[in-house]
């Protein structure tokens, strides 16, 4: 059994500040289950271009609210009790609330190591 708290994620290298928010990456590919799941924090009125070519995402929004837009314009707003799964690698902007941060459960397959960090920097979008 696994037991462990955002507290506990926080004293480690697994308490990732990915620059427009937060991860506290609960489940990573050390503990053996084949998938990680993250406690993901989208600050307010930030934008970031995103891709995971090595993991399917998906995610859902525990408070707050934010969008999450594809590639060909389609926006999709969020808010709490919604999902969204990017199950083809898919790029995409994901746009933290007007007013409110926007909190997600983020799993991931295949698991992340744990201490994998954004490069918003990139023109091509964000990837590990």
């Amino acid at each position: 059994m696994i037991v462990r708290s955002l507290n506990d994620v926080e004293a480690t290298d697994h308490f990732v500040e990915w620059g427009n928010g937060t991860s506290h990456r609960l489940l990573t590919a050390k503990d053996g289950m084949g998938f990680s799941l993250c406690h993901t924090v989208v600050r307010a009125k930030t934008v970031s271009l995103l891709q995971y070519r090595n993991h399917l995402e998906a995610c859902y929004c525990i408070a707050g609210e934010g969008e999450v837009e594809d590639m060909e314009g389609n926006v999709f707003v969020l808010r709490k009790g919604d999902m969204y799964v990017l199950d083809k690698y898919d790029k995409h902007l994901l746009r933290g609330g007007r007013d409110k941060d926007m909190i997600l459960v983020s799993i991931f397959n295949p698991p992340l190591d744990g201490t994998e960090c954004h490069n918003l920097n990139d023109p091509k979008g964000s990837a590990y």
